[in-house]
């Protein structure tokens, strides 16, 4: 705006000044014409094509700033227009989950500790919020790995693509287990499996925190109050939504033989805590 200001304020004293300079040759034609004679003529030409082409640059310098600004206009409306089709599309092509039937809390197989914590990847795993990944890798024996189940269901919108955890926490009494991804993940993803046998979907998270904690005993029944699950959806479409999830259940009155804890969803209400929007989509995992 200022330098709009300062072109229009250099055009105006220009104008002036040509406006002034024609006053005075009026105003002195005779001493002009004693003085120089022809060479007075050869001036007043000069000048009156000088004083043209600054008015035809004047002009094409406005026609130049009005073009600008309707390009300017132009990409403004194509912008809005283009947030408007995005919003369109995530209205229409988001994901919303349920948790429901039976959540399932047992170790976690040997075999996928090898995999991933081996190998120190934490891919699909989730840590204490006091634990630092260096001492996990350094001394995995210290270590517990628990593994997490829980069904799931899409209540509306389109196929589920990929379920993210930003945080995890499970309540007992007075007491607050809260797990977060890896400070080397953006998130903590989930891994989702299908049951041919339920016909349901399932999401699997690993959970690691120090074996001194009192979290889960697989020779016992571990009990929890509610467990508040902070996460994001993305559709097979990459429409995206954050929301938080808290699930009541009723705690196990037994454990199964291999120590896994079984505990009936009772409800599980979804708050949506961010309006869907358009993300980008989830490459082919590198091996």
């Amino acid at each position: 705006m200022k330098k709009k200001l300062s072109i229009y304020q250099a055009l105006a004293i220009l104008s002036l000044f040509v406006f002034t300079v024609m006053i005075l040759a009026l105003a002195f034609g005779d001493f002009l014409d004693q003085t120089f004679n022809v060479i007075g003529i050869r001036v007043a030409t000069l000048f009156v094509a000088f004083a043209s082409f600054c008015s035809s640059t004047a002009f094409s310098l406005l026609i130049f700033m009005h073009n600008r600004t309707v390009t300017k206009a132009n990409e403004d409306a194509n912008h809005r227009a283009e947030l408007f089709r995005e919003l369109s599309f995530a209205s229409s092509n988001y994901s919303i989950i349920e948790f429901m039937d039976r959540m399932l809390i047992y170790d976690e197989s040997a075999r996928y500790i090898e995999k991933y914590v081996g190998k120190k990847v934490l891919d699909f795993h989730m840590i204490e919020k006091q634990v630092s990944e260096r001492d996990v890798f350094e001394m995995p024996s210290d270590y517990s790995f628990i593994s997490i189940k829980i069904p799931f269901k899409v209540v509306e919108g389109k196929v589920v693509s990929a379920i993210t955890f930003d945080s995890l926490k499970f309540k007992r009494d007075n007491e607050v287990f809260e797990f977060v991804s890896p400070q080397t993940h953006n998130d903590g993803r989930v891994y989702i499996l299908y049951n041919e046998q339920t016909k349901r979907n399932n999401v699997i998270v690993n959970l690691i925190l120090p074996k001194k904690a009192d979290f889960f005993i697989s020779s016992k029944i571990n009990m929890f109050s509610k467990i508040t699950v902070h996460m994001e959806i993305r559709s097979l479409l990459g429409v995206s939504v954050k929301g938080i999830s808290e699930l009541y259940f009723t705690n196990p009155e037994q454990i199964e033989g291999d120590g896994t804890n079984t505990y009936k969803i009772n409800s599980a209400n979804f708050t949506l805590s961010e309006m869907p929007r358009v993300t980008g989509l989830y490459g082919p995992e590198k091996s």
